[in-house]
């Protein structure tokens, strides 16, 4: 028997899947390898020592934060105990700072010696995942500036404020307008329109690389990018980067007020948020389109930033060229 549990045990620790084994009641009974260096690698508190463990009161706290994937986890590992349902399978997102993460969540049950017990493994889909995604971003890439359209943008947004809402994280929201657009395609030609919109698009992708930002063409001369987990301070710093960049393409731009070299410019609102009860990502568009507006109306070429938490807000400074 000591032989055979060994031989078992060396086998389910080979597989590089995330195997527990829970009761009727989701007390876990036994982990793998993998799912307990998993837990390690990620910064789980419960470090190495699940046996005894509550799975579905772990589960139902993180649904009780807004995980929905947690709420729909947990919804199915009861449906699997209750036997209303005899499997149950969940892909779910597991995105860490640094990379990209999907899995796929199996429960099963089994009966031992007259007790009910239920396998829930969890493997890595990420490769798959990455696949389909770059095959769907294609349907939500921008045409002209190769950078994602409105549609992604909107999904994006939807998917960062619950994030950041369930973490208690702030995030926050830049939009961008090019100065006296048409007059520069009245001056030039719309060709010439286009190659400026081409440009503020690849100076966008090239500073937008962390898995909670995204750059998009938000429709005409008008951009957007959005900083999860993101305070305004480090946003303010960023999005610097950003006009500082624009200024130096040095693009042509005779109806520009910048002197003695009138080049294209952007203005820019940039608001940020910690997402709660009280607000939703549209009031934070709603925010930085109007600082946008105030930036254009006092002259363009700079950013106008404030910061709302609830009821309180403040504007945090005007940057000008």
């Amino acid at each position: 028997m000591i032989e055979s549990y060994e031989f078992m045990k060396l086998v389910l620790d080979s597989i590089t899947e995330n195997i527990a084994v829970i009761d009727r009641n989701g007390d876990i009974l036994y982990v793998n390898k993998s799912w307990i260096g998993f837990g390690k690698n990620n910064a789980c508190r419960i470090g190495g020592n699940w046996i005894g463990v509550n799975y579905l009161t772990k589960c139902d706290k993180a649904a009780a934060m807004g995980d929905d994937s947690a709420s729909k986890a947990v919804i199915g590992i009861r449906a699997v105990i209750n036997k209303s349902k005899q499997f149950f399978c969940l892909e779910y997102p597991c995105h860490s700072p640094d990379e990209k993460r999907w899995f796929t969540m199996h429960v099963s049950a089994f009966i031992f010696e007259q007790e009910h017990y239920y396998v829930i493994s969890h493997q890595n889909i990420t490769k798959r995942k990455l696949a389909e995604e770059e095959a769907l971003n294609l349907s939500r890439m921008d045409g002209l500036t190769g950078i994602p359209n409105r549609r992604y943008f909107d999904e994006f947004l939807d998917g960062e404020w619950k994030r950041c809402r369930r973490l208690n994280m702030p995030i926050s929201l830049a939009i961008l307008d090019i100065d006296r657009f048409k007059l520069l395609n009245d001056t030039y030609g719309h060709q010439k329109g286009d190659e400026c919109l081409k440009q503020i698009g690849k100076v966008l992708k090239a500073l937008t690389k962390r898995p909670g930002e995204l750059c998009a063409r938000y429709g005409g001369e008008e951009f957007v990018i959005v900083y999860g987990n993101t305070a305004l301070e480090q946003a303010i710093v960023l999005v610097e980067k950003v006009l500082f960049s624009i200024r130096s393409l040095n693009a042509s731009h005779e109806k520009t007020p910048t002197q003695p070299n009138p080049i294209l410019t952007v203005s820019i609102g940039l608001a940020c948020m910690r997402p709660n009860n009280d607000n939703t990502e549209s009031d934070l568009i709603a925010e930085s389109d109007k600082l946008l507006y105030l930036a254009k109306r006092d002259g363009g070429n700079q950013i106008l930033v404030s910061e709302k938490y609830g009821d309180c807000e403040a504007h945090a400074r005007l940057e000008s060229g």
